[in-house]
């Protein structure tokens, strides 16, 4: 029995493609065993016992972007997490580490080079993050999602799609998904939604605008996120949901989606080809907008900054788009075109090279 150890998590878009490799291994392989390390704050401790995996934790460890106490204390509590990952990787003796980003990573990869692991990379975001960054020095085994990203050693696979979204035909689907959201199969639907998280500025914004958007002969399926303040709504043709557990459905029901750019969010839009307004997150290292790029420049989507997202924005432009029945068609194609199905397929493979490459260092028995 073969036994690998997954790292990553806090998000969807770090669990879901960890979670999309891992059932693809174990269905080539049912003697396999995948154990997943992440954090107990993060999505990874509801998802990944759910999905019938094991969790272990180590402590959430985010890198230092300023000199204080936290900074002072980083290296040695990130010393005891490689230490307690080298633990883990000898007790089961695991034999290929992949990461896939998150707090859990790096230290993964660091114990896994001090234990002759082999190291197998998906790095999700076009721009890649530091923990990627740094292992792509300590392996060949780097997939990535955007053919615009730079990462040593770096092969595009695509990004690891949920069983659900890879097989999805929204055309075959499409009558029970607009029966799941209780809509109007007579409308088109357009899909506003911010990520696992949710979108403060989207949801605002769209909310505000609903009543203009469904008066243009829409109907609103807005999936606000557990943290918003924005509850049911009296408004005929507008749907808030504060999760959704059938994007899937959501999808087939859809015609057209407003979302931040995420990478997942991204791939599955143009995976099952459906055209979009792709709002980037506004923080961070500007990942969303190079997410993005790919999509853009084929026609598949319109990028708009966070802060011009507004109720003007909506009434000028993308009403402008949904009038435009011809050109949500169009978009619709050159968004599929971008897409990929078989990121999990192949990044399985990458994780089997891994495992059958030569140790170039110490073995499992010297471990």
């Amino acid at each position: 029995m073969s036994t690998y150890l997954f790292a990553g998590g806090g998000t969807a878009g770090h669990v879901n493609p960890l979670l999309a490799v891992a059932d693809r291994l174990t269905e080539r392989d049912p003697d396999a065993r995948v154990l997943v390390l992440g954090t107990a704050e993060g999505l990874e401790a509801r998802l990944v016992p759910m999905r019938g995996y094991e969790l272990l934790t180590i402590p959430r460890l985010p890198f230092p972007r300023k000199l204080n106490g936290a900074a002072l204390r980083f290296p040695g509590r990130f010393l005891a997490a490689v230490r307690r990952t080298e633990q883990l990787i000898r007790e089961h003796d695991v034999e290929v580490v992949l990461g896939v980003g998150g707090y859990a990573a790096a230290p993964a990869y660091v114990a896994a080079k001090r234990t002759g692991t082999p190291i197998v990379v998906h790095e999700q975001n076009a721009k890649p993050g530091l923990a990627n960054r740094l292992a792509a020095f300590l392996t060949k085994h780097v997939g990535l999602t955007f053919s615009n990203t730079r990462l040593r050693h770096g092969r595009v696979v695509g990004m690891p799609l949920r069983r659900e979204i890879e097989t999805l035909d929204r055309r075959v689907s499409r009558a029970e998904g607009l029966a799941e959201f209780g809509l109007d199969p007579d409308r088109p639907v357009l899909l506003v939604t911010g990520g696992s998280s949710g979108a403060r500025s989207i949801n605002r914004t769209v909310n505000r605008a609903a009543a203009t958007i469904v008066g243009a002969g829409w109907q609103v399926l807005h999936v606000v996120g557990g943290k918003s303040d924005i509850g049911p709504s009296d408004l005929d043709g507008y749907h808030v949901l504060p999760y959704c557990d059938r994007m899937d459905l959501a999808y087939a029901a859809s015609d057209f989606v407003v979302s931040r750019s995420g990478a997942g969010m991204v791939c599955e839009l143009t995976a099952v080809g459906l055209p979009s307004v792709l709002v980037p997150y506004p923080v961070g290292n500007g990942e969303q907008r190079y997410n993005a790029k790919d999509v853009v420049d084929a026609g598949g989507a319109v990028l708009v900054a966070d802060g011009e997202f507004d109720e003007q924005w909506v009434t000028f432009h993308l009403l402008g788009i949904l009038q435009d029945r011809a050109r949500i068609a169009d978009m619709a194609v050159r968004a599929g075109s971008v897409g990929h199905r078989d990121g999990a397929d192949r990044m399985t493979e990458l994780v089997r090279d891994a495992a059958a490459a030569p140790s170039t260092t110490s073995t499992t028995e010297e471990r």
